[in-house]
């Protein structure tokens, strides 16, 4: 399928859509910029050490699946790279933050994912996230793995690029009516995504990522 991404597009993309969000002065992203992303230690899963060339010969791959575009600005002769995933996947901000955070990240469960979307997506409810968490799952780009497979909750898992995750063998049928994270986490494991969030809000606006 076209939309299928390879472990490093899934990366790319992620990281164009979370810049897009987190630090829109500096997007569209040079090749540089974007390379550094990629690589970021903090809200990273698995983290990676790209080189500029894999990373420009992945943008390339995104340009042709129509997923993400380069232009270079009046006065400069430096290319800047923008995705087109939310025209691309018909979505909106809300679900375009979560899908980023899946791809960046790995299968999170529930509260866990809408913690961390909010840094994206700062002034979004949790009933606009859910609903969008929700809408992801209907439309085939997440699913949500029962707990028992490796993991003590149920864990969300983006689908476009299946060769990054451990694939569900069975997994919870999920319906507009239901709630998207019927299994809730451990109040160790919300309280550390809380303080996750907000380490990494202090290192957004101190301009220095985070270290894990």
């Amino acid at each position: 399928m076209d939309d299928m991404l390879s472990p490093h597009e899934a990366r790319v993309v992620g990281v164009l859509i979370e810049k897009a969000f987190t630090t829109p002065d500096q997007y569209p992203l040079t090749l540089n910029a974007t390379t550094n992303a990629c690589n970021q230690k903090s809200c990273r899963n698995p983290v990676l050490d790209l080189t500029e060339a894999e990373v420009h010969i992945t943008l390339q791959g995104l340009r042709q699946k129509q997923i993400a575009g380069g232009t270079i600005p009046v006065g400069s002769r430096v290319e800047r790279w923008h995705h087109n995933a939310k025209e691309h996947y018909r979505l909106d901000e809300a679900s375009l933050a979560l899908l980023a955070e899946l791809l960046l990240r790995g299968p999170q469960s529930g509260p866990a994912l809408r913690n961390h979307a909010g840094r994206m997506r700062k002034n979004a409810t949790a009933g606009e996230l859910d609903t969008a968490l929700t809408g992801l799952v209907t439309a085939n780009l997440a699913l949500l793995l029962p707990a028992g497979q490796g993991s003590r909750v149920a864990l969300y898992q983006q689908t476009l690029a299946p060769t990054t995750e451990l694939k569900a063998a069975n997994p919870v049928d999920h319906h507009p009516t239901q709630a998207p994270a019927t299994a809730a986490a451990s109040p160790l494991e919300e309280r550390v995504a809380r303080l996750e969030r907000q380490l990494q809000t202090l290192a957004d606006k101190l301009g220095e990522p985070l270290e894990e």
